[in-house]
């Protein structure tokens, strides 16, 4: 049953970045919305609820499963980047340093602040 709880709590935070990305007509993804409202809830309540936690780590071990969609349609739709393949490439690894980089920058912030934490205590 938490479980089923923390799902629907991810649909709901779906469905409200969906909701925001129609009124408001943004370029971006509703699970992403959804995703960054998730984030800011979870940094104001400062913990994550145990039916969220056990509902996230059965999606993190189909990850895979929920990425290939997306794969699979770039896959058929290849003649269509027939000229463009140049800038999908340029896209893909500007895109990818900067995960990266922002992910290490993000992590050091994080050390950074917990040895902080530690040393005042």
């Amino acid at each position: 049953m938490p479980m089923l709880r923390g799902f629907l709590v991810l649909v709901l935070f779906f469905l409200f970045g969906e909701a925001l990305r129609l009124v408001f007509l943004i370029p971006v993804s509703g699970g992403v919305l959804g995703m960054i409202l998730m984030t800011f809830t979870l940094m104001l309540r400062g913990r994550v609820s145990n039916a969220l936690a056990s509902a996230s780590q059965g999606l993190i071990s189909v990850l895979v499963l929920l990425i290939m969609p997306g794969v699979v349609g770039v896959f058929f739709m290849a003649s269509q980047f027939s000229g463009q393949w140049l800038a999908v490439a340029a896209a893909l690894l500007v895109g990818t340093f900067l995960s990266v980089l922002s992910t290490l920058l993000l992590m050091q912030g994080l050390v950074r602040l917990s040895a902080r934490g530690r040393a005042n205590d």
